[in-house]
């Protein structure tokens, strides 16, 4: 049999790019030069004697034979971590990783607090935080990135698990010094005449609030548009418009610029859950996890 020879680092520089199809991200998160993961990579491709990234000085795309690698090269990674930690340290609790993806929100609303209990009680496990939009969210529970996710979107997956934990409505965005700001409640149609922001139409948010207005005759326009909703609330907050949010993705109650009114007619809502892959048993680690995730949305 063929032996194929190439080192971690080229199949690190390779999951890296593969995932932020980005030559400076990927350099930026390996805390290397763009130039040396290119080479990297090279050297990869070299020894496979097949093309894994198409690129240009614009543009990084997977190759079809790059997309099946890429799953490959994931499970081969989390596998030697896995060993390197130790199969049996990670049964007793006392070292490991759990991975778990989550919308930006909930990352900030629910996983605070509930790492610091876990990390109190397994300091040697380590958390690695998946921070990304609902679609990223539940590709990576699909594809095993993620041991469990939080997200909004997933009940139609026949192969996952959802598991609702918390119902929050949307609401509307404004700069404390907007003329909307001393409302009780607004109305969508309302909306028409603002300035409207909203995330793009790939957003798990906007096909939600899409979907829900897609009966009524007048509903707001975006007049600015961007890809998250902390870039969303930058702009909110420096008073170029106002913006329909989760009410979690809001900063905690009496902040000096931003406030949150109920929205009306319809009111539009959304149900976080944990979900995770049918047939595929939690770690332990992960379940203690998700257990506690579980218990503090409850609770709150």
């Amino acid at each position: 049999m063929t032996r194929i020879k190439f080192d971690l680092q080229e199949l690190q520089a390779f999951v890296a790019t593969a995932e932020k199809l980005s030559f400076r991200a990927a350099a930026d998160d390996l805390h290397i030069s763009a130039p040396a993961l290119s080479r990297r990579i090279e050297k990869l491709e070299a020894s496979l004697g097949v093309r894994l990234l198409e690129r240009s000085t614009r543009h990084v795309a997977l190759t079809n034979v790059g997309r099946v690698f890429l799953e490959h090269a994931r499970s081969a990674l989390d596998e030697l971590e896995d060993g390197m930690l130790g199969v049996s340290d990670l049964a007793a609790h006392r070292s490991g990783v759990v991975s778990v993806a989550c919308v930006p929100s909930a990352a900030y609303y629910f996983l605070p607090s509930v790492i610091a209990t876990f990390s109190r009680d397994y300091p040697g496990i380590r958390v690695r935080i998946l921070d990304e939009g609902a679609n990223t969210v539940l590709n990576d529970v699909i594809n095993r990135r993620a041991d469990f996710g939080i997200n909004f979107v997933g009940t139609q997956e026949m192969d996952l698990l959802f598991e609702p934990i918390f119902t929050e409505r949307f609401v509307l965005a404004v700069h404390s010094g907007h003329r909307l700001a001393r409302r009780r409640k607004i109305r969508w149609e309302e909306l028409c005449q603002e300035r409207f922001i909203a995330v793009g139409k790939s957003s798990g948010n906007r096909v939600l609030i899409d979907s829900a207005l897609a009966q009524n005759s007048r509903r707001p326009t975006s007049f600015y548009e961007v890809a998250h909703v902390s870039s969303l609330l930058g702009l909110v907050e420096a008073g170029l418009g106002v913006a329909a949010v989760p009410k979690l993705a809001l900063p905690a109650k009496n902040h000096s610029t931003l406030k949150g009114i109920p929205l009306v007619e319809p009111e539009v809502s959304r149900t976080l859950g944990l979900l995770h892959k049918k047939n595929a048993p939690l770690s332990p680690a992960a379940r203690i996890l998700y257990e506690l995730i579980r218990k503090e949305a409850d609770r709150r």
